[in-house]
């Protein structure tokens, strides 16, 4: 898939998650300063929203607030349990402003 323009960095304040839905796939955008990170936005231990969930900026981690499962932003690794299992990771960069997504699993 080409790259996809998602929204201005502006959009997303810092230090918190946005959902989108891409060519059906719910992703979770997570800007840190001006840094962005994108993973799948469903927890791998339930059906839960991970973008409503709570940021660690220092450690670069996304809380799921129904359980409180930590995946790494820059992985998608469970870090802690209910979850056992990673969540996909996707590239995505910040171009003139702008937060950009290439929807590929990395």
């Amino acid at each position: 898939m080409a790259e996809q323009v998602l929204c201005s960095l502006d959009e997303i304040e810092p230090n918190t998650a946005r959902r989108f839905d891409v060519a059906g796939h719910p992703i979770a955008v997570v800007r840190i300063g001006d840094d962005v990170y994108a993973l799948g936005d469903t927890c791998s231990h339930a059906n839960i929203s991970l973008s409503e969930g709570e940021i660690d900026s220092d450690e670069k981690t996304l809380e799921c607030w129904k359980h409180g499962s930590e995946f790494d932003l820059q992985t998608g690794e469970a870090l802690t349990l209910p979850a056992t299992r990673p969540v996909p990771t996707f590239d995505v960069r910040v171009a003139d402003g702008k937060v950009v997504l290439h929807l590929e699993e990395t």
